[in-house]
């Protein structure tokens, strides 16, 4: 079932583990994730961006809802953008959706992220935002400390606005690293110990599984996970595309789709396979299973 992030999110606090957020973005990475959150009884939350098809991915969500009626999962608005993208994924199914503002200065910041909390909470739909800001990989060394989060400003923002969950910056980046992650963790020590709302880590892919186990102990309830999920599926793919398909032997018996030939439909599952995995590992490295 699809349920709000804010109900997974708070018992995750609760309980001292930590839930992956998967960036997925069309059916087979939707239903890999619904399979992990049945196998292993996790909590899992879909992280849905917009520019893969809100209308899409909430449809195809709700269709895997359906068919994986034991599994427990979010469906979360990934930054979300301009307040009619935010509307679209709440109208469209959304069980919580993410107010990315984190650029602008802070009393922006907490206008537009009130605006939104107070029509998402009139229908029932959770709310992260982010304070602080974490930038991308590729830029790391030169813009890494200049967006950590001030707790006072984190305490303030979440009192005027009413989120359900904060995004905060501890030294994590979007992508590929360029130069060695290192996380604050007596920021986060800090912030997790005066905060009462549940953490959302970003920028959890590259940053190490030490790092992260540590970043879940420490107070991270969320961590979301994009390119070492997709790093992992291109594994995957390349071992499939490596095959020599020509001199594969064939049975007439299995019939025209029985054979395995090179054709896209095969190649996008068998890339999903390596996606699937790599969720697997972080679910049980943030001590997810066993929770529902």
């Amino acid at each position: 079932m699809i349920i709000s992030m804010a109900d997974i999110l708070k018992k995750a606090k609760q309980e001292h583990y930590g839930v992956a957020a998967p960036n997925v973005f069309n059916d087979k990475t939707i239903e890999a994730a619904f399979q992990t959150s049945e196998e292993l009884k996790a909590p899992i939350i879909l992280d849905g961006a917009g520019c893969h098809g809100i209308e899409e991915l909430a449809y195809i969500s709700r269709f895997y809802e359906r068919r994986y009626p034991e599994a427990c999962v979010a469906l979360n608005l990934d930054h979300g953008g301009a307040y009619e993208e935010i509307m679209l994924a709440i109208r469209s199914g959304f069980s919580s959706v993410m107010v990315d503002r984190s650029e602008l200065p802070y009393d922006e910041n907490v206008r537009e992220v009130k605006e939104i909390v107070k029509a998402a909470h009139a229908v029932g739909v959770s709310v992260e935002a982010e304070l602080g800001h974490v930038g991308q990989g590729f830029e790391y060394e030169s813009t890494r400390d200049s967006g950590l989060t001030d707790k006072k400003e984190a305490l303030s923002f979440i009192e005027e606005t009413g989120v359900d969950c904060l995004a905060v910056a501890v030294g994590t980046s979007h992508g590929v690293y360029k130069g060695t992650p290192h996380l604050e963790f007596e920021l986060l020590k800090e912030l997790s110990e005066s905060i009462e709302i549940p953490l959302v880590l970003h920028g959890g892919s590259g940053t190490g599984d030490e790092n992260l186990k540590k970043a879940v102990e420490t107070g991270i309830q969320k961590v979301n996970l994009f390119t070492d999920l997709s790093a992992e599926g291109v594994v995957s793919l390349k071992s499939y595309l490596g095959v020599n398909f020509d001199h594969i032997p064939k049975d007439a018996e299995k019939g025209e789709f029985g054979n395995l030939n090179a054709n896209l439909y095969d190649a996008i599952v068998e890339g999903t396979k390596g996606w699937k995995t790599a969720l697997k590992h972080y679910v049980e490295l943030f001590g997810g299973t066993d929770r529902l």
